[in-house]
């Protein structure tokens, strides 16, 4: 409210409107300049440069993340991740559950017929049942094999390939074509020796693999009590 003299030096009083900070009066002169330069309202919009540039970094790093837990154990059911060479495969083989003993035609087998029951993987001292390792086979295991009389310093390296991998079953097997064979389902490796690199390719390439029939399935919960 303002206050001033008249013609007559009476004192006047104005009830002139004076909007403060909070009032409609800022917003409005706000909106006329926006409106007047749309690209500086634009600007005043954008989120921070900080916020986009956290953003981008957090989607990279969850990116990275997914890859390396993908790549790390092989497809995942995804595409083959560089197969070794010299893998031999095999197909049509048959997934029927029996109860009895399996002649399979592969030493060790590759599928085909098996028990009801999985193998839990891991690692075994003795040999194990071809019927129960077939049906881990079909979950997606790799199976290593390796001679029985395989010097101690070899099983050691593939006790090594074998830990921390919960999809691996390594156990000796009499009557083995190759000092070392590695079968996973429909494929398999034949190798001469523990430390060949193309070992820890075909663990990387089948293990829970593209050619797991039942993808998901699991490698516990089965027959067999693996070595710690």
């Amino acid at each position: 409210m303002d206050r001033y003299l008249g013609l007559e030096g009476e004192q006047v009083v104005s009830t002139r409107s004076t909007k403060t900070a909070g009032g409609a009066r800022p917003n409005n002169q706000r909106n006329r300049r926006d409106r007047r330069n749309p690209v500086a309202a634009a600007r005043r919009s954008r989120p921070p440069w900080s916020t986009i540039a956290s953003i981008v970094v957090l989607a990279l790093f969850i990116a990275g993340l997914t890859t390396y837990f993908l790549t790390r154990t092989g497809g995942q059911h995804g595409q083959l991740q560089n197969p070794p060479l010299g893998v031999q495969t095999f197909a049509n083989l048959s997934r029927d559950h029996v109860t009895g003993p399996v002649n399979y035609p592969r030493n060790p087998p590759v599928g085909g017929p098996h028990n009801p029951v999985w193998l839990n993987c891991g690692t075994y001292a003795s040999p194990v049942a071809n019927e129960n390792a077939v049906h881990s086979l079909e979950h997606g295991a790799v199976w290593i094999t390796y001679q029985p009389n395989l010097p101690a310093n070899q099983v050691s390296i593939l006790r090594g390939d074998a830990q921390g991998q919960p999809y691996v079953i390594l156990s000796p097997y009499p009557d083995l074509p190759a000092p070392v064979v590695a079968s996973a389902w429909g494929v398999q490796l034949r190798l001469s020796a523990a430390s060949e690199p193309r070992l820890t390719q075909f663990i990387r390439a089948y293990e829970r693999g593209p050619q797991t029939p039942e993808p998901g399935a699991p490698c516990r919960g089965g027959v067999g009590d693996p070595q710690p």
